[in-house]
Formats: structure tokens, C-alpha cells, sequence
């Protein structure tokens, strides 16, 4: 190293935590005049320094940092940040951000929070293009705390979908006469849901559902829409039919959502159609077994009824979004 020449370090968070040496101004020519530099440093850590070499002949060793030729401070001035307008990604330590609709209960929230999630209530097609760019994990569609409607419904699936944002819906299932139930047609909801290729091709809808009466009773009252349904008794046998028939919407019951193994989620999302094909998952506690040949002789009809919130359900909805929100 030439004599008299300058060399550059920094001070490390507080002096006596060490001083790393910059290699890049110690292996640069020097005319050693002895005089101190400021050296430029890039995107400065902590406080900088430069710190004069000895002079020409003098003895070797390290000079005191507060004697002469000792460190001088090089001030730095802050780098301004640009600005940006849009909402940027959310960092992965954050909670990631849910689109809810409509909010959720005070349960749900509760077991949405502890998962990692932050419900973001959206209520039209603006609302859930104004979060696209924060990258929300699903859109979670839970009517518990009021009524959802169709139109609403079919806007704020044709948004999500449009950006490429996996849509659940939970809904509970029902069974009394005609003139007893309290609730809509389930078809109307899954109609609202069902995207078509074409005018010409109707929706096709795959049911995974083990009981045959409460299939039935669906597929008869979804073909009387003009939906086509595949009908599968597991989640185990949906894979193979959903090949098929490439569906436009996915329902099935809570319960035969596969949690640890692979299964329909799974498949979509292996064939990219995750983020196109909306899941609707529903639970039948209002249907008692010994109810279900009254449902196959149409005695009874399914009506859309408030889905059970028991530990189980709730640990179940959880992990479902958990596996669709992880594109």
C-alpha cells in the first residue's frame, strides 16, 4: 500500500462494535499527499467516516480516531423515497389480506385473525379492484351476518375472477315442504357463481356429494336453470371426472373437503383453473338422516339456510382457505 494513502472505513452501529475496511479505496492509486478524502459510499449503514493514512516515513500502526489526522464524520444525506400511488404488495410478515363479504361475525373473525388473515369487507366490483394490487388471498363470500344478493354476488365473482383472486362461498342447506321452507332455491345462489364458456354451452357445475338424495334434489333443481352437473360421491373420485368436464364451478359439502391429502383444490389448481373456478362449500346440519327419503320422493325441497358455525366447521373453512389462498 502506497504511503499516504487514504483509506475509507465505517463504523459499525456504535465505535468499539469494529470498523470493517473498504477494500475498493485500499487497493486504489493514491498520491500520497497525506491529505483527507471524502469518499463516496453507497447507500450508507449507520455513520461514515474516512480516516487519513500516515505520511510518507512515518512509523506503522493505527492512529488514535480522535488525534490528529483522526476520523472526520462524512455526512449523508437521506435518499428520498419515490412515491407511489397504488397500494404496494403486503409484506409476508403481515396478516394478508382476506376480501370478505359480507363482514364477517365476531367468531369468524376471530379464527380468520389467528390463521394470519385481515378481512377486508368489499361490497361491489370497484371495491375489490381497489385491493388487487395489495394481492388479497381469496375472496371469502360467508352470508352469516346478513343476505346476499345476486347481482352483487355475480359482481364481485366476475371481479375476482377477472384479477385472478380465488373466490369461496359457504352456504348451509335445509330440508322442509315446500311451503315450510324459509330459504331461497340453492340453485339461485350457484347460478349466480357459474361462469360460461360460451352463449351456447351452458355452465357445467361438479357436485361431490356422498348422499344420494341431497344430490339429487341439487342436480334436478340446477338442471331445471339450465346448468349441467357431474356428480361425484367423494372428493377422492372428483379428480378423475373433473377432467372431464373441465367445470365452471365447483359444490360439495364441507365435510368431504380433503385436508391433508390432495384432492379437487388441488387439481384446479395443478391445471391452473383455481383462480377461474369458484368453490362453494356447504354444511347439511339442518337435514336430519332419517328426513333424507322424504327429499327423494319430494315430499321436501333444499332451501338455503345459515351454515353451522361449531369449532369443527369453522377449523375446516380455515384451513379450505388456507389452501386456496397459497398461489
Amino acid at each position: 500500500m502506497g504511503a499516504g494513502q487514504p483509506i475509507s472505513v465505517r463504523a459499525l452501529g456504535t465505535l468499539g462494535q469494529g470498523i470493517a475496511v473498504d477494500p475498493g479505496a485500499a487497493g486504489a492509486e493514491g498520491s500520497g499527499s497525506g491529505r483527507r478524502r471524502r469518499l463516496a459510499e453507497p447507500a450508507p449503514q449507520g455513520r461514515a467516516f474516512a480516516i487519513g493514512a500516515p505520511e510518507a516515513g512515518a512509523a506503522e500502526g493505527p492512529e488514535p480516531l480522535d488525534g490528529p489526522g483522526g476520523a472526520v464524520e462524512v455526512v449523508n444525506r437521506p435518499v428520498p423515497q419515490p412515491v407511489d400511488d397504488e397500494l404496494p404488495p403486503e409484506p409476508l410478515d403481515n396478516p394478508r389480506r382476506l376480501l370478505v363479504w359480507p363482514a364477517p361475525d365476531a367468531q369468524t373473525q376471530q379464527a380468520l385473525s389467528d390463521r394470519g388473515y385481515r378481512p377486508v369487507v368489499v361490497h361491489s366490483r370497484e371495491e375489490v379492484d381497489a385491493q388487487i394490487a395489495a394481492f388479497p388471498a381469496a375472496l371469502f363470500v360467508d352470508p352469516l351476518t346478513g343476505p346476499i344478493t345476486r347481482t352483487a354476488l355475480q359482481s364481485l365473482r366476475q371481479a375476482a375472477v377477472a384479477a385472478e383472486v380465488p373466490v369461496l362461498v359457504t352456504a348451509g342447506l335445509g330440508q322442509a315442504t315446500r311451503e315450510a321452507a324459509y330459504g331461497a332455491d340453492p340453485a339461485v345462489l350457484l347460478k349466480a357463481l357459474a361462469a360460461r364458456d360460451s352463449e351456447q354451452h351452458p355452465s357445467r357445475v361438479l357436485l361431490i356429494e356422498e348422499h344420494d338424495e341431497i344430490a339429487t334434489a341439487l342436480t334436478v333443481a340446477l338442471e331445471r336453470r339450465g346448468l349441467q352437473v357431474g356428480r361425484a360421491g367423494a372428493d377422492t373420485d372428483a379428480v378423475e371426472l373433473a377432467s372431464r368436464m373441465r367445470p365452471n364451478l365447483v359444490v360439495m359439502d364441507l365435510m368431504q373437503v380433503r385436508r391433508r391429502r390432495a384432492g379437487i383444490v388441488d387439481w384446479l389448481r395443478a391445471n391452473g383453473l383455481l383462480n377461474h373456478t369458484p368453490l362453494v362449500v356447504y354444511t347439511t346440519a339442518g337435514i336430519a338422516p332419517a328426513d333424507l327419503p322424504r327429499l327423494a320422493s319430494g315430499e321436501s325441497v333444499l332451501f338455503l339456510a345459515e351454515r353451522a358455525t361449531t369449532a369443527d366447521v369453522q377449523g375446516r373453512i380455515v384451513d379450505l382457505l388456507a389452501k386456496i389462498g397459497t398461489n
